[in-house]
């Protein structure tokens, strides 16, 4: 206990923030060694996703102390190594924020220390979605760019994402340069933070963003799709709307109660579309307003959710679902180029890949990866996260994806058909292609470590009754991946991957089953031959994995 109040009472001495400071305080006059021991375990650790955590005092927790010596470490290493991942603009770092708690000071302190660090430091006009700074910095030429964000996390979080001059979210071994020369750091009163020297830009990045949004929509398609959108609490509603108004579309109607920025997220558990709940008053409107669609972004803006009638009820097209619609979007309107996903995304975006001639790659997870495919021209990841338009923004982007979709909807209703007509048709063309999620939330990380080891060591054989033909460690890597902690196993008729999440304390499993279709009579046996399947599989792993 010593010990730990030595270290405390040192973090307290360097503390620039006094909401932390009073709180850090407050647990060593209470003696409060177990919430110490939490705090002081270790420090947060900055890895491809950058940093994400709770909010709070201590090195295991986001503060501005944290952030001061994230963004010291990342100048250094961008002193050290100049800008061979592109960049023109003379050593700036351009710096976006949402609107969650702490946000905007996490910002002025990144911009502060980059400017402390003799490199130039330019900061968005105010919270803006995450695509704006992704696109801001190839438009202006920056050698990095961070965007303060924790995207859909509970509002206790906060996080740090870091780009580099491509464009594109950093990925090894640029992570753990940059995570050494964090370490490096020995005291906060090392890192110069000068009171201004920065610049905070104007609205001319985001009016090239939106003029850049022009090139996602064919010249002269449908714009008559009507819908409804919520924000989700975040800061995507004036850009969407911004959006929609230049493309012509109808002005969406939104939810007014997520309609703007509120870091308390007061109407969701977790402000993701995905999470139970958190689109029903988005369907409430709908019911009210009778649209095509309903839309939805997540806090930063960078996911996109569609939700369609089906029957007389509204539900949410999966991730997957969205992700083949717009591909089949696209392959109509002649688009050429690389198609990628993430590996945890379902195999029918290769199967229509493969019927267009078009190159087809699959990636580890996440954008850092697909907006790196060479000749990209379409990428997409299950979690809601598509890239429609890889020349402006190297990541998903819940912004342009959303005037794709319309625009798809638009030429649909053209002909009198829907969404649903198109998935009908590609699961006859292809076979319907089933994706579900085994998703377990823990508050002992240890439990992903036990499920992942038992399954290593005692791997499934068989799952809902079909044989598993391969099973893959991927630790060791494939020809085409690099290693990463993951498991894949190939069944007749399915796929399975578990991984542990790499932004929240989740064991995820991800589940694909393919049924043939041989003609549209046959759909509703499909469907519920791949729903009983998926069941089938969930509850087979769940019992592997001792989960």
């Amino acid at each position: 206990m010593h010990d730990l109040i030595a270290r405390a009472d040192a973090w307290l001495a360097e503390d620039p923030d006094p909401d932390t400071r009073a709180e850090l305080a407050g647990l060593i006059d209470a003696g409060d060694e177990k919430e110490l021991a939490a705090r002081f375990a270790g420090t947060l650790q900055f890895g491809t996703a950058g940093l994400r955590g709770e909010l709070g005092a201590g090195p295991m927790r986001m503060n501005r102390s944290v952030v001061i010596r994230a963004a010291a470490g990342l100048a250094a290493y961008l002193k050290k190594n100049g800008t061979p991942h592109g960049g023109t603009g003379a050593g700036l770092v351009v710096i976006g924020y949402d609107a969650r708690h702490k946000s905007a000071d996490f910002a002025r302190d990144t911009a502060a220390v980059m400017t402390g660090a003799g490199l130039r430091a330019a900061v968005l006009p105010r919270p803006l979605p995450t695509p704006v700074l992704a696109f801001a910095i190839r438009h202006l030429g920056a050698v990095a760019g961070v965007e303060v964000t924790a995207s859909h996390n509970p509002p206790r979080d906060n996080g740090y994402k870091v780009y580099l001059g491509d464009g594109s979210q950093i990925v090894p071994p640029a992570d753990a340069g940059i995570a050494a020369e964090i370490a490096a750091i020995t005291s906060l009163n090392d890192v110069p933070r000068p009171e201004e020297g920065w610049e905070i830009l104007d609205d001319a990045v985001l009016d090239a963003y939106l003029a850049r949004t022009d090139a996602v929509l064919a010249d002269g398609s449908p714009r008559t799709a009507r819908t409804v959108y919520t924000a989700m609490h975040g800061v995507g509603k004036d850009v969407l709307l911004a959006a929609f108004a230049r493309a012509g579309f109808p002005e969406p109607v939104l939810v007014a109660e997520q309609a703007e920025p509120d870091p308390d997220f007061p109407t969701v558990a977790f402000p993701n579309p995905e999470e139970p709940g958190a689109m029903d008053l988005a369907f409430a409107r709908a019911r009210a307003t009778d649209p095509d669609l309903v839309i939805a972004n997540d806090p930063d803006a960078d996911r996109c959710a569609v939700a369609v009638k089906d029957g007389g009820e509204w539900r949410m097209l999966r991730g997957d679902e969205v992700g083949a619609l717009l591909a089949a979007h696209l392959v109509g309107r002649g688009a050429r180029g690389t198609f990628a996903e993430s590996i945890v995304s379902s195999s029918l975006l290769g199967r229509i890949a493969e019927q267009a001639g078009l190159p087809y790659e699959e990636t580890l997870t996440g954008f850092k990866w697909i907006a790196r495919v060479d000749g990209l021209r379409y990428g997409y990841e299950e979690a809601l996260g598509y890239c429609v338009d890889p020349e402006g923004v190297r990541d998903k982007d819940g912004i342009t994806a959303a005037l794709l979709i319309t625009e798809l909807a638009s030429r649909l209703k053209e002909e009198g058909r829907t969404l649903l007509d198109l998935l009908d048709d590609l699961a006859v063309e292809h076979g319907l292609h089933a994706t579900d999620q085994l998703s377990v939330r823990v508050q002992d990380l240890s439990l992903i470590a036990d499920a992942m080891r038992r399954l290593r060591e005692q791997p499934p054989s068989r799952l809902a009754g079909l044989t598993i033909t391969r099973a893959e460690d991927l630790t060791k890597g494939t020809e085409t991946l690099p290693p990463t902690d993951g498991l894949r196993y190939t069944l007749d008729g399915a796929r399975v991957i578990v991984r542990p999440s790499g932004t929240e304390p989740k064991l995820k499993c991800y589940l694909e089953v393919v049924v043939p279709v041989p003609d549209r009579a046959a759909l509703p046996a499909a469907r519920t031959r791949a729903k009983d399947l998926l069941a089938a599989v969930k509850r087979d792993l769940s019992a592997a994995a001792g989960i």
